[in-house]
């Protein structure tokens, strides 16, 4: 029992002496892709001069790291990000490795400023959709997903983007899996011809 409580207060300890004095953590080192984990074609991904590039064909690269044990219910989640014209990506939570695929589990919250989809930057994928483009291709914005109970608000350089409270018997025709549960994030490679840049990634594990 002494042990495995000492154990719990480690792995505390080393959370609480990685977040700042806001209670942020990171989740992306700038060099690597340390923490995180692609599926069908890992190729999709790379890290360039600190930002997390990607660009190829479809796939989703997950956290699989050690923060919060790779699990989050409540938290607020920021990236700075820049698309490149016609990209289309996403950012999931509440999801979970799979080997391809779209992900079947969690939210996917949207990212497409000038892509031919019409749901657009910080809509809740599919869900309450945004069609007007928050930021601008080539320049760098910062994207917020706050979560909490059923509670999710999307926002972009401040502005709030999407506010929305999950129903009790929310109807989800064809993904059933998109509800509001708890898991880990992915980054979306949509498609060869998007091209996405990301750095700045940052979590903050509420109550």
């Amino acid at each position: 029992m002494k042990k495995s409580l000492f154990s719990l207060f480690l792995a505390v300890a080393c959370v609480a002496s990685a977040a700042d004095k806001h209670g942020w953590i990171s989740l992306f080192d700038g060099k690597s892709l340390a923490g995180w984990k692609a599926n069908e074609n890992p190729d999709t991904f790379k890290v360039e001069n600190g930002e997390l590039i990607v660009k190829g064909p479809r796939a989703h690269l997950f956290y699989v790291g050690d923060v919060n044990s790779g699990k989050f219910k409540n938290f607020e989640l920021k990236l700075d990000i820049s698309t490149r014209a016609k990209a289309n990506s996403g950012v999931y939570f509440h999801t979970e490795f799979q080997k391809d695929g779209w992900p079947a589990k969690g939210y996917e919250v949207q990212v497409n400023n000038t892509h031919g989809d019409p749901k657009k930057t910080a809509g809740l994928y599919n869900v309450k959709d945004n069609l007007e483009a928050p930021a601008k291709d080539g320049e760098w914005f910062t994207m917020t997903i706050k979560v909490v109970g059923k509670h999710v608000t999307t926002s972009v350089n401040g502005k709030v983007i999407v506010d929305y409270t999950e129903e009790e018997q929310p109807q989800r025709k064809g993904n059933p899996g998109r509800l509001i549960a708890s898991g880990t994030f992915a980054l979306q490679g949509h498609d060869p011809g998007s091209e996405i840049h990301y750095k700045n990634i940052f979590v903050k594990p509420l109550p």
